[in-house]
Order: C-alpha cells, then sequence, then structure tokens
C-alpha cells in the first residue's frame, strides 16, 4: 500500500524556488556549462577554468545535479543533454545570457504583493517604455527564445522555397525571426517595425548573418505608425501580445492583416494558455511577470486569440504547439 500522506518537500522547494534560479545564473555567470563541454570534469578542473574557489566550484555543481543540468558519476561531471543544448555558450539557442539576466531580476518579486492588490505595477511598467536602458539586455537575452520557434514557423511556411517575399516583423525586437528566415531565403526581404533603440541591435545581428542587406528598419511605436496596405507576404508578431490588452490586439491585428497581400500570413508567437486556464505550467506563471511590468498584459488563452483574430477579419486560424513553452498560431 502507498503513502499517501501529504509531505511538505515540495512546498519546500517552492519556497526556496530562487535557490534555482541563483544557482543556474551564478553557473552561467562563470561559463560552467562551457568549462563542463571542454572536458572538465571535477571541481578542481571546473575552479581552475573559470577562475573561481573550489568550493563555489562544488556548490554549484552540487546544485547543478540538484536541478538535473549536470551528471555526476564516479565523481565526474557533465553536461545533460538540456545544458549542453541550451547553456553552453556560444549554441544557437543558448540561454545562458538570459539566466544571467533573471538572476538581476530575483529581487522584483518582492512587490508582487503590493502589484497583486494594484492590479499593475506600482512603479513605471518597464516594457512601455522606448528608451529604457533595460532593453539592450533584455532583447539580445531572450533572442535565443526565437530560434526553434522561427525555424520551425519557416518550416511551417515553407520560407525556404517561397521565392521573392516580403516580411513583416511588428515589435522585432533582436530581429532574430529576420535573420533567420532571410538566411534560409536568399530571395526574402525583411521589414522591422520597433523603437528606434531595439533597431539599432537588430541591425547589428543582422550585420553580423551577412543579411542586412535585405534587412529595413522603421523606427515607431506600433501603435500609431503605419504598417502599409498590401505589402507584406507575410508578417509577424512575436511575443508582443501578452504586454498589449485586448482591445490594442484587436486593433493591432486588423492594421496587420490590412497590411497583408490577400492570401498572406500572420504569425503570431506567444505564451497561450488552455481555454481552461489549466495549463500550460509556463504560460500560467508567466502572467505574473505581465503583472508587474504592463499595465494590460497577461497571458491569454486561445479562445482569445481566436477571437481577436476573426474580429480582425482572418478566416483560417491555426495553433501549434512548438519544443519551447511558447505557442505558434498561424492567421490567414
Amino acid at each position: 500500500m502507498h503513502d499517501t500522506q501529504p509531505t511538505p518537500d515540495r512546498i519546500m522547494r517552492l519556497i526556496n524556488g530562487y535557490w534555482a534560479t541563483g544557482i543556474l545564473g551564478a553557473a552561467a555567470s562563470h561559463s560552467l556549462f562551457t568549462h563542463l563541454d571542454a572536458g572538465a570534469d571535477t571541481a578542481e578542473r571546473v575552479a581552475a577554468l573559470a577562475g573561481i574557489s573550489e568550493r563555489g566550484a562544488q556548490t554549484l555543481l552540487d546544485g547543478l545535479v540538484s536541478l538535473e543540468l549536470v551528471e555526476v558519476r564516479d565523481g565526474r561531471y557533465r553536461n545533460t543533454a538540456d545544458a549542453a543544448e541550451f547553456l553552453v555558450e556560444g549554441r544557437p539557442a543558448g540561454l545562458s545570457e538570459f539566466a544571467k539576466l533573471k538572476l538581476g531580476h530575483m529581487g522584483t518579486m518582492a512587490a508582487l504583493p503590493d502589484v497583486v492588490r494594484a492590479g499593475g505595477p506600482v512603479s513605471d511598467a518597464t516594457v512601455e517604455v522606448a528608451d529604457n536602458p533595460h532593453w539592450e539586455k533584455v532583447v539580445t537575452a531572450i533572442a535565443a527564445q526565437s530560434v526553434p520557434v522561427a525555424t520551425i514557423a519557416a518550416e511551417a511556411l515553407g520560407l525556404a522555397d517561397a521565392g521573392e517575399i516580403s516580411i513583416l516583423d511588428v515589435g522585432g525586437g533582436s530581429g532574430v525571426y529576420s535573420a533567420i528566415w532571410l538566411s534560409l531565403n536568399p530571395d526574402a526581404r525583411a521589414t522591422q517595425l520597433d523603437w528606434g533603440p531595439i533597431n539599432a541591435i537588430a541591425r547589428r545581428l543582422l550585420t553580423e548573418r551577412g543579411v542586412a542587406d535585405r534587412f529595413t528598419c522603421v523606427d515607431g511605436d506600433l501603435h500609431t505608425t503605419d504598417f502599409g496596405t498590401a505589402a507584406y507576404d507575410i508578417a509577424v508578431y512575436s511575443h508582443i501580445a501578452h504586454q498589449e490588452g485586448p482591445e490594442d490586439n484587436i486593433a493591432t491585428f486588423t492594421r496587420l492583416r490590412d497590411a497583408l497581400k490577400p492570401g498572406g500570413t500572420l504569425v503570431v508567437n506567444d505564451y497561450v494558455v488552455d481555454d481552461d486556464r489549466s495549463g500550460p505550467p509556463f504560460a500560467l506563471l508567466f502572467a505574473s511577470e505581465m503583472l508587474l511590468k504592463s499595465k494590460q498584459g497577461g497571458t491569454w488563452r486561445r479562445a482569445d486569440y481566436h477571437d481577436w483574430l476573426t474580429k480582425a477579419g482572418f478566416e483560417d486560424i491555426t495553433f501549434q504547439p512548438t519544443s519551447s513553452p511558447a505557442t505558434l498560431i498561424f492567421a490567414r
């Protein structure tokens, strides 16, 4: 007979969840996953390569084993498959920079009780300020999250063989969608509309990828800048809807519909909640981030997106899960 008596173990792990953020952020800050990938397999070797104390290296390795990011056998350490794919520096979908970024955000959650009471940010809504210096770090750190999703979207759309197409990326941030899609299709051209300081970051990435000659930036606010009419084959709206309220999303989707050529496709990428709000776990948790940082944002249900896109004039709306916590929505 199995013991079904409740235990405090899971609650204790949740209460101390910030330990995981701290350990992962510190390990990324000292390139532990990269050193392990290079063959450092003991605390002593990791410490020597990272320039940290052996005690510190051992503590981080112990924590990473607990988090199932590192494996140990006969006193030798190595990255798990997830860590090797996403936490070794230089990998296309690497999240080390994001882990370091979140290490600096740990204190912001302390304001959540006040934010919940107020129903929104109790300080400036950082996601709504164009010249906020945090964009330089945030935009580059989160770019890798879109790599697998942009690749999946490209496959679904058949972009590599689509020939001369025009792409509009609204709120494109790092420009990672344009970078990947233009690399796949040498005949495609892309336009990104975003705030000036963010477009400057995108231009650097596209230049590094060697496709900047087919990439144009329009500096402006997506709420007020003209998208054009029947000008694009594909439009992208990635990780913007969660910052916006329902009315703003409907308005933007309507303008994007007008910007597409007949038969064009809108690609929406975001953390989408099940209609009964039972999952997925990441999307449900992410809502607290928006409560902290935006005035109207949240994680929206499939039904919300379907309703908004239908009101905007789209008729064919499909949802596609991805290997990331995000969901792709194709609207035609």
